[in-house]
């Protein structure tokens, strides 16, 4: 099961204004090309989204169904990558100093995925969710109406890394 936490300068409500918005899904999610349709009730439990991943001309159409949905702390879906799966990815979004830390885990559930080697399935998946994460603080932090800090992406440039991508 592979974990990944960030920190972000934005509210748990700002990081689940991205989230709530369906139409971002492949601005944030790693592997994520293109949206195809998001069910009128999204985020409510039971909605799905579907989307394709890959890249042209090899693209799959799959789709991703809300779990358990308590904002602004808990979003879980049930993400779908046939051939290769199904996983579930939990996010956890709680205040942490001016802004919040956002956690994502995500372990495979079904498919040929579920077989793989936990050490061997963890380390793509973090360098795929650290990236997924630094994507959504790009679009939380950006949509947030006032930032009392600068961004974690301005720190991370001015320190050459810092804290927060780690």
């Amino acid at each position: 099961m592979s974990r990944n936490v960030r920190s972000m300068a934005c509210s748990p409500e700002d990081v689940f204004r991205v989230l709530e918005n369906g139409w971002l899904f492949p601005s944030w999610v790693v592997g994520a090309s293109r949206m195809r349709d998001v069910a009128a009730e999204w985020p409510a439990v039971g909605s799905r989204l579907h989307h394709s991943f890959g890249v042209w001309p090899v693209l799959i159409d799959d789709s991703t169904e809300v779990l358990a949905y308590d904002p602004p702390r808990r979003f879980v879906l049930r993400a779908r990558g046939w051939p290769v799966g199904e996983a579930r990815v939990t996010i956890d979004v709680k205040p942490w100093r001016d802004g919040s830390l956002v956690r994502i885990q995500e372990e495979a559930v079904a498919g040929p995925g579920r077989f793989v080697p936990q050490p061997l399935m963890d380390l793509p998946l973090h360098w795929r969710n650290t990236e997924t994460l630094h994507r959504l603080a790009y679009l939380a932090e950006g949509m947030a109406h006032a930032r009392p800090r600068p961004s974690s992406v301005e720190a991370e440039s001015s320190d050459g890394g810092g804290e927060a991508g780690r």
